[in-house]
This record gives C-alpha cells, structure tokens and sequence, in this order.
C-alpha cells in the first residue's frame, strides 16, 4: 500500500508514520513544514517525505495523490487560543486547504481518511455524543473560537455529500482528547497548544497550573496507542467495513475535570525522583476564560463519545486506563530530558506486524 500523510510531523501523522513502517510494508509519502518528530523515520527507505507547505505545493500533492491508494490530510490548527487569535487562518487551513485535496481524492477516485473532531458536537446536550443521531450546536458568532468547529463540520458535510453522490471513498474519525508522547515541546514555556503538555511544562519549569474558569470543564482522554489501534483498523478496512462511515476514537471511561487531571498530573510527576516535594513549588490557580483567550472564547462542560459503532464494526476499544497513560506519557518526557531516572523500560508500541 503506499500512503500519502499530510500534517506528518504533528502529533497524530509522526505516531501513525511510526507505527505504519514498523508494522507493515507499506510506503509512506509524507509532507509537512517541518520534521523534527519524524528524525527516526528519515531514513527509512519507505518514508518518502517532502518539506513544504500544503497550501504552496499543490502539484507536489495531487501527483502524490494519483499515484497512492489512500490519502490522510491530517495538517489542521487545533489550538483555542488561535481559533479566537486569528481565526481565518484556522478557516483558511481546516477547510479551504484542505478542500482542495478532497477534490482531488474524488478526480482520481482515491480512498480519504480525514480527521473529523469531537469539538463538531459544540455543545449539545446528548451525553454520550452519537456519530449519527447527536446534533452539532455550537454558539453565536461574536464566540470565534467556533470557528474550527464550523470548519470541520462542514468538511465532514462536504465530504459525506462526495461520498453519497460521487462515489467518493471515505472514512471520518472524530478524536476525543488525544495525547501522550510527542504530543508538545514541553521543554520551552508557552509552546503547548494542549492542556496535558501545558500542565507537565509548568510542572518540570515550576510554574502554577491555570485553571480556565475553575477546570470544571470535563474531558474523556484518550492514549496514543489505543488511538493508533484504531486508526490501523481504519486504514486496513477490512471488508470495506469502514467506507463511508463516522467514528468516535476515544475513552468514555477516562472522564476528569481538567481540575481532576491537574491534580493527577502533579501526583504522577511526585512519582519520579527528584519531584516527590512538587506539590510544595507547584500551585493551582483559577481563571477566566475570556480573560485568558479573548473575548471571542466560549468553552465545553462535557465531551463524552460513544464508542459502541467503532467497537461494533471494527472490533476496537480503549484500554489504557488514566493512570497509566498519564505516568507513561509523564515517563516520556522526563526520559528525554534526561531528569528522571526511574521511567518505563517497555516500548511504546507493541505491534502486531500487519502485510496488506
């Protein structure tokens, strides 16, 4: 199978990438702006990657997209504080950019995967969120940081319309709260788009945690390798049994508060040597929202997916609790700073080779 990975070196496409070339025989055609979290796979002779922006390398993609049987568009913004900072670049890079390699899938009659999100269900009422039958509801348009939600939902619409009426081949996933290594650079204060690398960057710099209007707000996290496992299921489609359809890829049984996961975190980080006091040198605080991103900003209270359709029809669910993908992610990071001295011998993957 050869593959064409756009977004690459984020956090999603390098785990992926990682994992495809040490699993199977498959080649993967990569692009992204940079790569630094690629380096191990660089010189693999089945990793093709070109360095480049997607928006300026429109004829580098779509040669790619003639000549590989599978395409994933994972390059998106996915960051509150640039959804109400400048959200037109998250328009112009969700869903503009990104149109045009969906039309090019339907041109050359190739297979998309394309990353939906669990931010499409806004704020509906439904607990637990439902791929087909849960409303999306999001808020007034003064609140910008809906944007990225509207731009994905209408990427998920454009392309369930293709697929119904131009035989478009598709697969959506909808991921709920992704994260583990390689999620952020938590080494450099202020790079951390998400709120688990926030939180383990103040920690190792001794900074206080900032909670967004109190952290009541609760979330359902998910560990990279239960995520990975399912999006192999996705792209090995067997039996055609993902075409067409919308998956929920999350952990309803991993529900914290954000409030809850600070704490977690700092428990976690108290486990390693040299960090048993952290308590005493890392404070909580509380915040508002609008006061932290802008005016433009209106958040969730609860994101909890239904994960019956993925298990039904790809035989896949969670398994990793909170705990341990919190100390494994916290291990992680604390290994590759050279800080910790007691972290997990175990690789991160443990797979099962696969030859399509």
């Amino acid at each position: 199978m050869n593959i064409l990975l756009i977004g690459a070196n984020g956090f999603i496409g390098s785990n992926f990438s990682a994992h495809i070339l040490a699993t199977t025989d498959w080649h993967i055609h990569a692009l992204d702006l940079g790569s630094d979290k690629l380096e191990d796979l660089l010189g693999n002779p089945r990793f093709h990657f070109f360095e480049g922006d997607l928006r300026e390398n429109k004829v580098w993609i779509e040669e790619r997209v003639k000549d590989c049987d599978v395409v994933l568009p994972f390059a998106a913004i996915a960051n509150p504080a640039t959804y109400v900072e400048n959200p037109l670049s998250v328009f112009e890079l969700d869903f503009e950019a990104n149109l045009d390699i969906v039309r090019m899938c339907v041109k050359h009659n190739k297979r998309l995967i394309f990353p939906s999100t669990s931010e499409v269900y806004g704020m509906s009422p439904d607990a637990p969120y439902d791929e087909e039958t849960s409303n999306l509801v999001t808020g007034p348009i003064s609140r910008e940081r809906w944007i990225y939600s509207c731009s994905k939902q209408m990427m998920d619409r454009v392309i369930y319309a293709y697929g119904k009426h131009e035989n478009l081949q598709f697969t959506l996933f909808r991921p709920f709260n992704w994260f583990g290594p390689g999620l952020d650079n938590v080494w450099v204060p202020g790079k951390q788009n998400r709120v688990v690398t926030k939180f383990l960057s103040n920690i190792l710099h001794k900074k206080d945690l900032t909670l967004i209007d109190g952290g009541q707000q609760k979330r359902c996290f998910l560990y990279i390798d239960d995520a990975i496992t399912a999006l192999m299921r996705i792209l090995e489609n067997k039996n055609g049994c993902a075409d067409g359809e919308i998956f929920n890829i999350g952990h309803p049984g991993n529900e914290a508060s954000i409030a809850q996961l600070a704490d977690m975190m700092l428990d976690a980080v108290a486990e390693f040597e040299g960090y048993s006091d952290i308590r005493s040198q890392v404070k909580i605080q509380a915040i508002g929202g609008q006061e932290y991103y802008g005016a433009g900003y209106q958040d969730i209270e609860n994101r909890v997916p239904s994960v019956e359709k993925a298990e039904r029809i790809l035989g896949w669910k969670p398994t990793t609790s909170m705990h341990d993908a919190i100390y494994k992610t916290t291990s992680y990071y604390l290994k590759k700073s050279k800080i910790a001295v007691d972290f997990l011998e175990k690789p991160l993957y443990h797979p099962t080779p696969v030859s399509l």
